[in-house]
């Protein structure tokens, strides 16, 4: 391939960019890689673009073949192709978007892990909002070495393994040819430093552990099994990288009186059959204080009063839910001789009753339904 158009091989043209250089190969790597398409007319076209891509990405090569010198400098390509040292990393950028060339020494800084704690909070605390103060046990910045991870007045050493690259590179063969590929320095972990002299506060990590207290402002109208996302309030990094988020789940506690559906509120009350069938007034606790309900004559039992905006607040809108009130009439199990008389004379003035106490066939009587109320039918 000396009298080759590269140009023409990857399509591009003669004062291309890196950049176009490259994604035209990718383009064409991605169609004729022998993985692909194993045709053995596909395999010599894709030496053909990857020998052109070689020459073209390296600066130096691609200035000796625009002057017509050869860019190899009369060495042979190498098997199928490909010169010593190909970047087999282009390669794989094509496939995977790894990044093609030298990755460069990865930072000591890192961001810090998110963290959870579980907050507890009583109905009326869920229902309007509260402020806490929270002891969390976390990662912070090492006031000593300010998250460097070094002791006073020392610094870390550039690697002598990989000389401050972070990674170190191998020509090996393969059906491609020879390839070069690159991996981490194991000496310094990529990192393209080594700390000699460790910080004795963090032993090196950057951070400690320690406790403190936030203060945080818990939004009304929170439910069980809400979150809370805190930004920032999480871990310190390794190295004294940016922290992490914390993150607060409401647990609700059960309430003696109330049970909560989303926004709004449900309970219970007993009251006797005569303040049913008479009408009352009843006091009810609500969040907000004590308030008076009245009870219509003849409420039944299974009946539900509505206290409008009394319930929850609903979270990020305005307005709450609502309280209501489910009725359940209590009818006495055992009777005085003289209150029996009087439920008689009342039967008896209504019609609903035939002395000496029988029914009809078939009347629903006055007894009847109250027997059926207090069966619950």
């Amino acid at each position: 391939m000396a009298n080759s158009d590269y140009y023409a091989t990857l399509g591009v043209r003669r004062d291309a960019s890196q950049d176009e250089i490259k994604k035209a190969y990718r383009r064409l790597a991605r169609e004729l890689h022998p993985d692909v398409n194993p045709d053995p007319t596909t395999q010599e076209r894709f030496k053909e673009i990857t020998q052109a891509y070689e020459v073209l990405s390296d600066p130096n090569k691609r200035q000796m073949y625009d002057l017509g010198a050869d860019p190899f400098q009369g060495a042979a390509a190498g098997a199928g192709g490909f010169g010593a040292g190909f970047p087999f990393s282009d390669i794989m950028d094509a496939f995977f978007g790894t990044g093609g060339g030298s990755r460069g020494p990865r930072s000591r800084a890192r961001r810090g892990r998110n963290a959870t704690i579980r907050v507890e909070l009583d109905l009326k605390e869920s229902a309007f909002g509260t402020t806490r103060e929270l002891h969390v046990d976390t990662a912070v910045v090492c006031e000593v070495c300010s998250g460097a991870g070094t002791a006073p007045g020392t610094h870390p050493d550039t690697c002598d393994m990989c000389n401050g690259r972070g990674e170190i590179q191998q020509v090996t063969r393969s059906f491609l040819g020879q390839v070069m590929t690159s991996r981490p320095c194991p000496q310094c972990s990529g990192f393209g430093s080594i700390i000699r002299h460790p910080c004795q506060e963090c032993a090196g990590d950057g951070r400690v552990r320690t406790r403190r207290t936030i203060k945080v402002r818990i939004p009304a109208g929170v439910e069980d099994g809400t979150h809370i996302q805190l930004a920032g309030e999480g871990e310190v990094g390794p190295g004294g990288g940016p922290p992490g988020d914390l993150f607060l789940e409401i647990v609700e506690r059960p309430h003696e009186i109330f049970e909560r559906r989303g926004d709004d509120l449900h309970c219970t009350v007993q009251i006797p059959m005569t303040a049913a069938a008479l009408g009352t007034s009843l006091t009810i606790e609500t969040l907000d204080g004590p308030e008076e309900v009245d009870v219509r004559p003849g409420t039944q039992s299974g009946q539900v009063i509505t206290m409008y905006g009394r319930g929850v607040q609903r979270l990020s809108e305005s307005g709450r839910g609502d309280l209501l009130i489910h009725v359940n009439v209590e009818t006495p199990m055992r009777l005085e001789p003289a209150q029996e008389e009087l439920l008689r004379e009342l039967a008896k003035s209504r019609g609903e009753e035939r002395p000496p106490g029988k029914f009809a066939p078939g009347q629903q009587g006055f007894f009847s339904r109250l027997r059926d109320a207090f069966n619950g039918r």
